[in-house]
């Protein structure tokens, strides 16, 4: 596994770090000091970036997170979850004067939940917290959720410009905007990026297109050449679109079959980005890394929260092997 992680270079991902709290709830939430039994309450990695980067290491993927934390218990918790799981810290900022960002996830049975944020460290990750240095040892730059990420929303288009002038690749994930108004800069950094992460409501959020694929079409109408959309489906899948020939080529994965009941959805678009990119990193073609990214993305389903059943690369490889691509 080493050995494939340094043969194809270092994934270096920019963004958020906070504590997930995950409650498996009925269809109803009672107010009035009601108590609830619930059948589990999970604490674990949250984030869409720091998941991405848990996932992309459990890959094999030889992978630096730069992001901000409290010195707390929550931050120390996740310094040393990032530490087992093989994610490089060494770029990881500690603010003594902010808590670290914790989300409670009320799910359902469905898979449905609500989140519940407080930002604390959260979205305070800057560009200058990037270096030269930290981009002259990577090949692949990400960052997850845009909309979250305040503090880097001014400075994003430089990052990213930056980056591929060093040779990298780029990724963004916008995941969802709580203000809704679906902008904070981020159709001045498409131009910048080679790979967009987004679901319909996201993907459609910010182009204000009627269906998510007139919205694919409109941002690889301004992204660079050659660059992918990938439109995660839930439970249909997820598709990676790109232009060919003036026309949008689209990619289509299914949900593979998987032994196991659902246990929650919670991180699973982050871990189909962390196999989309390591499959990419591999050189696998468009077909193979959308199997392989939900293949990863449907693993990760299996186990509470984010991180808690985020597969291996043998583990992946084999259920991409049974998941079905259309065109």
């Amino acid at each position: 596994m080493a050995a494939a992680a340094a043969s194809v270079g270092r994934l270096l991902v920019v963004g958020e770090l906070c504590v997930d709290l995950i409650i498996e709830t009925g269809d109803e939430i009672r107010f009035g000091q009601h108590e609830h039994i619930v059948p589990r309450t999970t604490l674990t990695m949250g984030s869409s970036s720091a998941i991405t980067a848990c996932g992309a290491a459990a890959l094999g993927i030889d992978t630096r997170l730069i992001s901000v934390r409290g010195d707390d218990t929550f931050g120390r918790f996740l310094d040393e979850e990032l530490r087992r799981r093989a994610v490089d810290t060494a770029r990881v900022r500690v603010d003594d004067a902010l808590p670290t960002g914790a989300s409670t996830h009320l799910t359902r049975p469905s898979g449905d939940r609500a989140i519940l944020t407080s930002m604390g460290s959260i979205g305070t990750v800057r560009a200058a917290d990037v270096t030269d240095a930290d981009l002259a040892t990577a090949v692949h730059l990400h960052v997850g959720s845009y909309f979250l990420q305040h503090a880097l929303h001014g400075d994003a288009p430089a990052l990213f410009r930056a980056a591929r002038a060093a040779g990298l690749t780029t990724s963004l994930d916008g995941n969802f905007d709580p203000t809704e108004q679906w902008d904070s800069g981020i159709l001045s950094l498409l131009p910048h990026v080679d790979v967009f992460f987004g679901n319909e409501e996201e993907l459609t959020g910010i182009t204000k297109a009627e269906g998510i694929d007139a919205a694919v079409e409109q941002l690889l109408a301004i992204m660079p050449r050659d660059a992918v959309v990938v439109a995660k489906l839930g439970a249909d899948g997820a598709y990676a679109g790109r232009l060919s020939d003036k026309r949008v080529e689209r990619v289509r994965a299914a949900v593979p079959p998987l032994d196991g009941a659902l246990v929650d959805t919670v991180g699973a678009g982050d871990t189909l980005a962390a196999g989309f990119l390591a499959a990419r990193l591999r050189h696998g073609d468009l077909d193979e890394a959308i199997a392989f990214a939900v293949a990863c993305g449907t693993a990760s389903t299996r186990g509470s929260g984010g991180v808690g059943a985020q597969p291996d690369h043998e583990t992946a490889t084999a259920l991409a092997a049974r998941t079905a691509v259309t065109r």
